[in-house]
């Protein structure tokens, strides 16, 4: 009798040791599955049409990384974008004395419909252009390439450092019709805009975040989540490092 009701003691006690243990362990597996779905990275769906080969850029040939590189954030096919004014996002490897241009073409014209200075980033890193502050604004269902120039030599643009590619405004009412375009701007707005195919709305978005919030890691993985996708393993890389460089 004293055996069987040692057995049966030790065994309510690894009954309660496993109920306490569950119980234990169910906040912590909860937590890190919140952690997971808010690392989760975001998906970039490019249009059903692509146009390949849309992207231009960055160093000249032979500058053994002497010189600037310039990198346009963008797909190597025509990004959608749903806005009028969207902005426009490139990435400087080191900063420059070199005069910088850009421009915007239609691609449908001859002549650009604009081409003016840009001012010089005062370090190296991600940088905006926002055409709205030019005048400019997309018509919709107009394909359009952009570019950034660095003029290394101001007696011939043969030696200019340049990079772009290419944009297409959608109409609004036509997108609203397709899909549920997300407006605002926030980390949900950047996974929905990049899901659906709004490239230059996400990456927009999440540029215009990390610049209220540069030491925030999860933006910084974000963006290099997208620029990934797109193969511009290089600035995601940079993005990353970045991360290390504020936590020290």
């Amino acid at each position: 009798m004293r055996r069987l009701l040692i057995l049966g003691l030790s065994l309510f006690l690894t009954i309660a040791e496993i109920y306490l243990l569950d119980a234990a362990d169910t906040p912590t597996v909860a937590t890190a599955a919140g952690q997971q779905d808010d690392q989760q990275p975001p998906l970039y769906t490019p249009p059903k049409k692509l146009t390949p080969r849309a992207r231009v850029g960055g160093t000249l040939r032979g500058t053994e990384g002497h010189e600037p590189e310039l990198v346009a954030l963008v797909p190597d096919h025509v990004g959608l974008t749903v806005r009028q004014t969207p902005t426009l996002n490139w990435y400087l490897s080191k900063p420059t004395a070199y005069p910088l241009r850009f421009t915007l073409n239609d691609t449908q014209k001859i002549a650009p419909l604009y081409e003016g200075p840009l001012p010089t980033p005062m370090k190296a890193g991600v940088q905006s252009i926002d055409i709205k502050t030019l005048g400019l604004t997309l018509e919709p269902n107009v394909q359009y390439r952009w570019f950034v120039s660095a003029r290394r030599n101001t007696d011939s643009h043969s030696e200019d450092i340049v990079a772009g590619g290419m944009i297409e405004r959608c109409e609004f009412s036509e997108c609203l019709t397709i899909t549920s375009v997300n407006l605002t701007c926030d980390r949900e707005s950047v996974r929905t805009n990049a899901l659906i195919g709004f490239w230059y709305d996400a990456m927009g978005c999440v540029c215009a975040l990390i610049e209220k919030e540069p030491t925030d890691p999860s933006l910084r993985r974000l963006r290099a989540a997208l620029l990934r996708q797109v193969g511009l393993n290089g600035v995601a890389d940079w993005d990353l490092r970045s991360i290390q460089n504020h936590a020290k």
